[in-house]
């Protein structure tokens, strides 16, 4: 929801920050590489208990997510490529923080509760599945209540209030099962509208052209007895 409507309008507002990233030097995969790798210092210290400092952590994740696109953007060197690279790195955090929490749960709650993180982690790996597999067959499977952007904002409130941390997954895995339902209706909708059916061309018959009598009856005449 927020990455659908906000996302486009705030990354031409970093415009002029991503120019000033890209002429110190950084790029977009550069910024990628440094937010998956905050993730991974937030997965450690959620896990090991500290989850104040996994917070600081997880907001040191989500800045380089948006500054990645603004400097490839403000720089020109958006490409496919980039984006493929920045898609993937996006899941390996989210399996990073979500690892971190379920690796917290189980200490804290006992095994059966570190289900409810990699649920979560489950069913955010099908939205975005979801939306690829329809973009590949041109169909748009974009928006729903929690998307990337609301995950990572739910999970900063859980870990900001300790108590909260389960009620918050909670939410979250029914929020993010709505969605994976919401994208699979929209893209099935699109894939059911009846398509005009063209006709398969067919080649012109090459007609033999006819002689006239009048060329029959002079082959006649010439022909031998």
């Amino acid at each position: 929801m927020l990455d659908g409507r906000w996302r486009t309008n705030f990354e031409k507002g970093l415009r002029p920050v991503g120019l000033s990233l890209r002429r110190l030097g950084f790029t977009a995969d550069v910024l990628t590489t440094i937010g998956v790798v905050m993730a991974a210092f937030a997965a450690v210290s959620i896990g090991a208990g500290h989850t104040k400092l996994g917070l600081l952590f997880l907001v040191l994740t989500a800045i380089p997510d948006v500054l990645d696109g603004a400097v490839a953007k403000a720089s020109g060197t958006a490409s496919p490529r980039g984006a493929f690279f920045d898609s993937v790195m996006d899941r390996v955090a989210d399996a990073l923080l979500l690892g971190g929490v379920a690796w917290y749960v189980a200490g804290r709650h006992g095994g059966y509760w570190a289900v409810l993180p990699m649920a979560v982690l489950a069913a955010s790996m099908l939205i975005s599945y979801e939306r690829a597999k329809a973009e590949s067959l041109g169909f748009d499977a974009r928006g729903g209540l929690m998307e990337r952007a609301e995950r990572l904002v739910a999970l900063g409130l859980g870990l900001l209030f300790d108590v909260l941390l389960i009620p918050v997954l909670v939410i979250m895995l029914v929020l993010t099962v709505a969605t994976a339902v919401q994208r699979f209706v929209k893209v099935w909708r699109q894939a059911s509208m009846e398509r005009p059916v063209v006709p398969p061309k067919r080649r012109p018959r090459r007609r033999t052209p006819r002689t006239s009598s009048a060329t029959w009856q002079r082959r006649l005449r010439n022909r031998p007895q």
